[in-house]
């Protein structure tokens, strides 16, 4: 292929990224329908089968252990709150 072909090939990438690029920052719909979005909050999605008791497990061990973190638990070190 010749200089011009790939002149052409490269303009024609590069619109295509910028098109592509420009359609990313339009305005974003939600998929799920405020409505729809019950069923996808059910605690039968949840991955383990005691949500709630996890949930306070996880508290009391991030209390005991201070080294631990990162999982969305709060409170302070004493187990009391």
């Amino acid at each position: 292929m010749n200089r011009r072909v790939w002149q052409d090939v490269t303009r024609w990438l590069l619109l295509a990224a910028g098109c592509v690029a420009l359609s990313a920052c339009s305005s974003i719909t939600p998929w799920v329908k405020p409505y729809e979005r019950e069923h996808l909050a059910d605690p039968i999605m949840s991955f383990t089968p005691n949500p709630v008791s996890n949930t306070y497990l996880d508290h009391v061990y991030e209390s005991r252990e201070g080294a631990r973190g990162a999982t969305g638990g709060v409170g302070g070190g004493c187990g009391c709150n």
